[in-house]
């Protein structure tokens, strides 16, 4: 029988509306909490050596704690929900790739109705690269079927080695940004426009040009990796003589308070790719991660604080460089929103915070609408240095420019006081490192980085040294204090001693005391990443439904 409320794809690829629907349906698989608005964004990403992912209550819980901790079975909760939406999203995305082009529109229409349905086909390609994207780095070699199941032979596909995927994925890029059109070339909103192809294109040439667990139980790169460190470098190049279209913003924190906190897109283009998500239920950014908050009318504290600073990364930051305040939030809020100074372990991240939403979030539900960023135009900067420093075997004058735009911004007018940027490619890396981990703390970055340099085993280790030497009171970290005091009831944190001085053995009249380094104890230094094992932990099992359905699928990896 005919199901009365179908929908044929002859019907939905009919006209440009109903593919527009179709495509909309596609970005959908990008929101909720199974993608960006949690999983991927507040839990994938951590432990790293920047921030730790959730620390209350008892672990094991074969859930989040354990994700964070790296003690992974191919049975946690949090697992198999992102992996079938990553596929959901293929899916749909395969439907519209076969079709549009097959349209009559699409090569007779008007000339507007042909050009729209070109930016949706060049839309649905970059989607799926999204998908495709987020679960290689997650799981490394996995089926990859590029056409709608129902025109499958064999559903219960082997895995495809991901530098087939990748190389897929870039070609389809390169169609996909000679299709979409410029951001001012189209209306204002969160749809994909070229940048966000090519910046996406860079990003997955970065990767494919990287370090990655393979099958066989070691991380390695393949041997023509610079091939594609040239293509990243060529497309960022394209992006930054396009200046009118994307370009850094000059605040760093207004890219956070006045523009994802405040649902307002950035002026300047500078969030070249970011996840829309509807208000009353497809994100929990500022509630999971942020310092925790009241509502009106609620006298419960909410928001779960859940993302901590590792104390290491806050001292990572000179005193001068404005993004440390952005990134990391030391404080939760009184009812009326005055600031509750936290003991430094309890430092959350900062960039999405319930006090900067605007208009401020009236319910106590979880929900909270606010954007995932997935690229900004200081990662399109920093990935054009990175990539000249491989080609040249050392910086460029014009990549030099590059991180110190990047720098400049952040110092704002301080930049003086920043260092100077090593002209050799061993330093001129180290320095491209750091200025990464300053820059994209909170956003999904840091990790994923590191496992594509083959540093992170490294850098976890080089985190836990320092914690240590900062508990033991040894030089350089003697001198940090071991509490902090701060001004009660006040909007803003009012400080009473410094953040790089030893404590007053008597704090000020009128300031509360809180523990500082005192706070910190090696119960907490070994919890940072705990059981993460090299060339094991860099990449998630697949999920035990997924494995128990196909008998085709390996796990791999130790697991």
């Amino acid at each position: 029988m005919e199901p009365p409320s179908a929908f044929s794809e002859n019907y939905v690829f009919s006209n440009v509306p109903n593919v527009r629907s179709a495509v909309l349906g596609v970005y959908d698989r990008l929101s909720g909490l199974q993608a960006y608005g949690s999983r991927l964004s507040l839990m994938y990403p951590y432990d790293s050596d920047e921030m730790v992912g959730v620390l209350n209550g008892a672990a094991p819980d074969n859930s989040s704690r354990d994700l964070s901790r790296y003690n992974l079975q191919a049975s946690n909760a949090q697992l198999a929900g992102p992996f079938e939406q990553l596929y959901a999203g293929v899916e749909r995305a395969n439907i519209c790739i076969k079709n549009i082009p097959e349209m009559n529109l699409y090569s007779n229409g008007t000339a507007s109705e042909q050009l729209e349905l070109k930016r949706l086909y060049g839309e649905v390609l970059t989607l799926r690269a999204q998908f495709y994207f987020e679960l290689v780095r997650n799981w490394g070699d996995i089926p990859a079927p590029f056409e709608p199941a129902a025109d499958q032979v064999e559903l219960t596909l082997p895995k495809v080695d991901r530098d087939t995927i990748y190389n897929r994925l870039i070609a389809d890029l390169k169609t996909a940004q000679e299709l979409l059109p410029w951001r001012t070339e189209a209306s204002n909103d969160e749809r994909i426009t070229k940048g966000a192809a090519k910046a996406l294109r860079a990003r997955l040439a970065l990767y494919r040009a990287g370090f990655s667990l393979r099958r066989s139980n070691r991380m390695e790169r393949a041997g023509d990796y610079l091939s594609f460190y040239q293509i990243a470098r060529d497309e960022c190049y394209e992006l930054m003589q396009h200046r009118d279209q994307h370009t850094l913003n000059p605040s760093f924190q207004a890219v956070f308070k006045e523009g994802i906190d405040a649902y307002a897109l950035d002026p300047h283009g500078e969030v070249l790719f970011e996840v829309a998500m509807g208000r009353e239920t497809d994100s929990n950014l500022g509630y999971y991660d942020g310092p925790r908050f009241y509502v009106p009318g609620n006298t419960s504290l909410l928001g779960n604080g859940q993302i901590r600073i590792i104390p290491a990364y806050f001292y990572a930051f000179d005193s001068l460089d404005t993004r440390r305040d952005v990134t990391c939030a030391p404080y939760y809020n009184d009812p009326d929103y005055s600031k509750k100074v936290q003991p430094l372990l309890n430092m959350t991240s900062g960039k999405f915070r319930s006090d900067w939403i605007n208009p401020r979030l009236s319910s106590a539900i979880q929900a909270t609408g606010l954007n995932w960023p997935l690229i900004r135009f200081s990662d399109v900067l920093l990935m054009f240095a990175e990539a000249e420093n491989e080609l040249h075997d050392g910086p460029t004058s014009e990549a030099m420019t590059a991180l110190q735009e990047v720098r400049t911004r952040a110092y704002d007018g301080n930049e003086t006081s920043a260092g100077n940027i090593p002209n050799e490619k061993e330093g001129f890396f180290k320095t491209l490192v750091q200025e990464r981990y300053l820059e994209f703390g909170g956003e999904g970055i840091r990790k994923y980085d590191l496992i594509r340099w083959n540093l992170i085993d490294q850098k976890i280790q080089e985190v836990r040294d320092i914690l240590t030497k900062m508990k033991n009171k040894v030089a350089p970290y003697d001198q940090l204090p071991q509490y902090m005091y701060y001004k009660p009831a006040e909007q803003q944190v009012v400080w009473g001693n410094s953040f790089y001085e030893t404590s007053p053995t008597a704090g000020p009249e009128g300031f509360v005391r809180v523990n500082w380094m005192a706070a910190l104890t090696d119960v907490w230094i070994t919890n940072v990443a705990q059981l993460f094992r090299a060339n094991h932990s860099e990449l998630f099992p697949i999920p035990q439904t997924a494995i128990d359905a196909n008998p085709n699928l390996t796990q791999d990896y130790g697991y």
